[in-house]
């Protein structure tokens, strides 16, 4: 096993001032009894990374039951397929729970318990943050509870049964859409009724201080390994580090290793869903504009009215209408470059992994894999592109089947 130093932390890029900004994006909630939960949070994650046993327990809960550190592999089929540079893909979908949130979310339910709380709220999407919270309480001992659209949990039947076995209570959000934000709202609405108890475990980057700091700091162990790992691996870094972008928690997670590297090309990939020239998109750093969502400054897409615009993903994991501060502020500072790719590549690289690597991605994931094959090709074969592969695609698979011929 790679002994992996400093296994955490945010570079200083990457972190808020005391306001919670991040330049001008993010930013502290205005609610009062919020703000005084969230602050009281704030410290607690301030003193607990910073304590021994804490740290001793995430480093043995990380190697004995995660699994890390996740490996790199060398996708040699697909990189032959695609002509050009090298991809290589850093294994998250073999992380227990089959996806990178179970990295914050170990942290967060050990950061309850620390604070007293007997219970966690979340929102889901495609239903891998849902899934990683569910297990981190059901191995901690705390009630969890799970607010998930009723179209992402047609889409998502897996996770919703794994959920329920793992003993979490299931609410399903019916309002607008009917998907991740509507699920965020619901979430936060539970927890203003059991502030006392509860703490609430938002899945992203998202959201006002500390979660942006927060969940980029656990998520962090994935680009500090991964920088690591591939130096030992090729003997070099790499030219492009790509992950999909919906709140941007793994890209977060992966870029935070190559803040320092300038010859490392950050690139986030948004959903085109159905294209960028429809209303059928998720594409935030791409079509949206500054503004505020759910408490926070992020770039976001508005409807006519200056309201949250619907937005479309065939992955339930990227359908949100805002993005992390922290990759706002990438955007505008030129720290990272944003691209996006269609449902139609999602589903190519999706089946092209599949057959050509025995590795079945999530449709979250698919999108960075879609985006490193298109631009594999413009690249020469001594270059390199290192996918975060955020999870598996267990979850996907009859809705894949309902989508594709084969």
């Amino acid at each position: 096993m790679i002994e992996i130093k400093n296994s955490y932390g945010l570079h200083a890029s990457t972190l808020p001032n005391k306001e919670g900004l991040f330049g001008e994006f993010g930013g502290k909630i205005g609610h009062p009894e919020l703000a005084k939960a969230l602050d009281e949070l704030e410290t607690g994650f301030h003193e607990i990374i910073n304590e021994q046993d804490f740290i001793t327990e995430m480093k043995r809960l990380r190697e004995t039951y995660v699994g890390r550190p996740s490996p790199i592999y060398h996708a040699k089929r697909l990189s032959e397929h695609c002509g050009g540079a090298q991809i290589y893909l850093k294994r998250e979908d073999l992380n227990h729970t089959g996806a990178h949130k179970i990295n914050h979310c170990l942290g967060e339910v050990l950061l309850a318990k620390k604070m007293g709380k007997t219970k966690v709220i979340a929102e889901t999407g495609a239903g891998q943050h849902g899934v990683a919270l569910a297990t981190a309480a059901a191995l901690m001992g705390i009630e969890c509870e799970i607010h998930m659209g009723v179209v992402d949990m047609k889409k998502e039947h897996p996770n919703v049964s794994r959920m329920k076995i793992l003993g979490a209570k299931l609410v399903p959000v019916s309002e607008g859409a009917g998907t991740l934000k509507e699920a965020v709202d619901s979430a936060f609405a539970a927890y203003l009724e059991d502030i006392e108890n509860s703490m609430f475990a938002i899945g992203s980057v998202l959201g006002p201080a500390p979660y942006p700091e927060m969940v980029g700091y656990f998520q962090s162990v994935i680009g500090h390994e991964a920088r690591e790992q591939f130096l030992k691996t090729t003997g070099g870094l790499p030219n492009k580090v790509v992950a999909c972008v919906g709140g941007g928690s793994n890209a977060m997670g992966m870029f935070s290793g190559f803040m320092d590297d300038e010859g490392v090309e950050k690139v986030g990939v948004e959903p085109a869903g159905e294209g960028l020239d429809t209303p059928n998109h998720a594409a935030t750093m791409t079509k949206g504009v500054k503004g505020e969502i759910q408490g926070f400054k992020c770039y976001v897409l508005l409807d006519e009215k200056g309201n949250p615009a619907p937005v479309h993903s065939i992955a339930s994991g990227l359908d949100y209408p805002g993005v992390g501060p922290q990759h706002s502020f990438l955007k505008d500072e030129k720290l990272a470059n944003y691209e996006s790719v269609t449902d139609a590549e999602c589903l190519e690289a999706f089946m092209a992994l599949s057959r050509m690597e025995g590795i079945i991605p999530a449709l979250e994931s698919s999108h960075a894999v879609a985006y490193a094959m298109k631009i594999a090709k413009e690249m020469s074969s001594d270059q390199t592109i290192l996918v975060n592969l955020s999870g598996r695609g267990d979850k996907d698979i009859d809705f894949v089947l309902d989508k594709v011929e084969l």
